[in-house]
């Protein structure tokens, strides 16, 4: 049987791995550095009521805020958002940090929505995919 890109062992950055009527979607993707005595958020805080997100640091680090309190996660570790738990995530550093993100289909939607050229209401755009924008 031949490999299919949507499902085998394929380099992964920038893209993502979802078999055609999975629930589970695979990224890699990387954070850009802070440019100030920021973090560099890469979203903003949500809460997603159905769906699981975990993610597993390859490079740099990810400062992860989960209800309230920050952790900051080096590589080789990783770390999971709970479903109906406020999260964002960023970068705490200058440097780059490459990151593995397991998340929903449902949240992939919602992330290609928004990235595809979206212009309308971000929050009810959440809500569509069963997640609350909180700030």
């Amino acid at each position: 049987m031949p490999r299919r890109d949507d499902v085998s062992a394929v380099p992964l950055l920038g893209r993502t791995l979802a078999p055609e009527g999975s629930g589970l979607v695979l990224a890699e993707w990387e954070a850009a550095g802070r440019r100030s005595d920021q973090v560099a958020w890469q979203a903003p805080l949500h809460v997603h009521h159905d769906d699981d997100e975990a993610w597993y640091v390859l490079s740099g680090t990810l400062r992860l805020r989960i209800d309230g309190e920050d952790y900051d996660v080096p590589a080789g570790s990783g770390i999971v958002g709970p479903r109906g738990v406020p999260h964002t995530f960023g970068n705490p550093s200058e440097e780059p940090a490459r990151y593995v993100l397991v998340m929903s289909a449902s949240t992939r939607a919602m992330l290609a929505e928004l990235h595809g050229g979206f212009s309308g209401d971000v929050a009810a755009l959440f809500e569509k995919y069963g997640a609350t924008l909180l700030e």
